[in-house]
């Protein structure tokens, strides 16, 4: 998910698809760790897709105070 897309996403669609993204990245962890995983590289782009999305609900939280 790219940044312009995180900033169209008001603060409970950003903490939704936070929740998707670590959801995903617990079953691509376990996939991993039994060998089923043939894209390692998914690993990387949803962590930092989490770190984007963490950073967008804080920048939000921010702006509401």
């Amino acid at each position: 998910m790219k940044a312009q897309e995180v900033q169209k996403l008001d603060l409970a669609g950003c903490q939704v698809q936070l929740m998707l993204l670590l959801e995903e990245q617990f079953r691509l962890r376990m996939q991993h760790a039994t060998g089923q995983l043939a894209k390692t590289s998914r690993l990387r782009t949803v962590r930092r897709d989490i770190a984007r999305m963490r950073t967008a609900i804080t920048v939000k939280k921010e702006a509401h105070s």
